[in-house]
């Protein structure tokens, strides 16, 4: 079956007992956790019950009467959950599972995605490793294809209103700008372990320096210390919220980390305290915070709303960043690979 078939794979629904009342949460990638929370899910003779994801059987890890833990499948190629119990099937129930789109990636933060659908990754390397190709496009029909092969340990990406693609180095702390042809120029330079990137409604590009510093590139390339921070282990990540603020995190030795504000004068506060190594980050058009990271032991991306009430929104190992695509769809990215998620939500509008 190929990428487009089981993207747009159907549903069925058949009902009858176990009763599936609620699943969370409602999204997972393969080999993340979901519960199911329902009535008569455990059979009389304390054996486990049998979890399909689609066609796929399911790992069940926890099982009792009201609540099923079961691990997404590797195989799975749709979210329709069913449980199985002394050979009565529950009603079906719907969880968005990812699918993946690239693989042999190495991104260490969000991908970019320009205004024409098309995502971009990264193969950054270890420190100093010059990779054959530093940047990938995947284009609508998620045909994968070289598209930058001279930054070394490339690392932040982010698109301006012109459709240009900037591209962070962490290796000579420069970032680079990139035309639509593959044209590249050095943008702004000595910028310490320059890591993540994000443009404000006026086309400021705003650098993190992991080492402790959050940069202000103007326009006219002029560039500013704007903000100072805890200097993080491994990368800070940038995002713009809708209503203007700057958010950063940056992964520390702590399990207990927070994302940041940074208010328009670079006042520094804590928006959100409590994650453990949260990573890159997305706005959705509401204005919820989605981070890659833990909470209270469970991994995936975390959906935090204006309030700060933060939940598990989406299970999944070795998550490292995320962007919204059109269609309210998503691009999750691993350490290793790109996915699909056909999400439901509408992502933030980046380009005007």
């Amino acid at each position: 079956m190929g990428i487009r078939d089981r993207i747009l794979g159907q549903n069925v629904s058949v009902n009858g007992k176990p009763h599936i009342q609620s699943i969370t949460p409602a999204a997972a990638l393969a080999g993340g956790e979901i519960r199911i929370h329902g009535s008569h899910l455990a059979p009389n003779d304390l054996s486990r019950p049998r979890v399909h994801v689609g066609e796929a059987l399911a790992n069940v890890v926890i099982s009792s009467d009201d609540l099923v833990i079961a691990r997404i499948p590797e195989e799975a190629s749709t979210g329709v959950i069913q449980v199985s119990v002394g050979g009565q099937n529950s009603n079906t129930h719907e969880v968005s599972v990812g699918i993946g789109i690239a693989e042999n990636m190495h991104p260490v933060a969000d991908p970019a995605v320009d205004p024409n659908g098309n995502i971009f990754t990264t193969v950054s390397g270890s420190r100093g490793q010059k990779v054959p190709v530093s940047v990938y496009k995947v284009d609508a029909d998620y045909a994968v294809k070289p598209f930058l092969s001279d930054i070394m340990n490339a690392t932040g990406l982010a698109f301006d209103e012109h459709g240009h693609l900037f591209v962070s180095s962490r290796y000579d702390g420069a970032v680079y700008r990139v035309a639509p042809n593959g044209t590249m120029i050095t943008y702004a330079e000595s910028m310490g372990v320059a890591t993540g990137l994000a443009f404000d409604e006026d086309g400021n590009l705003f650098v993190g320096d992991r080492s402790g510093t959050i940069f202000k590139v103007s326009s006219q390339r002029d560039i500013f210390v704007y903000a100072t921070l805890e200097p993080s282990v491994s990368a800070y990540h940038l995002a713009f919220s809708p209503e203007g603020g700057l958010y950063v995190t940056g992964p520390t030795t702590s399990s207990f980390d927070a994302v940041y504000r940074i208010n328009e004068k670079g006042e520094v506060s804590d928006f959100y305290r409590g994650l453990g190594r949260p990573q890159g980050m997305a706005f959705d058009s509401a204005g919820n915070l989605y981070v890659a990271a833990s909470l209270k032991g469970q991994r995936g991306i975390v959906r935090i709303d204006p309030t700060g009430a933060a939940s598990l929104a989406v299970s999944g190992h070795n998550i490292v960043g995320l962007a919204f695509l059109p269609g309210k769809a998503a691009v999750i990215a691993t350490t290793t690979a790109l996915h699909y998620l056909d999400w439901g939500i509408e992502g933030m509008p980046l380009f005007g």
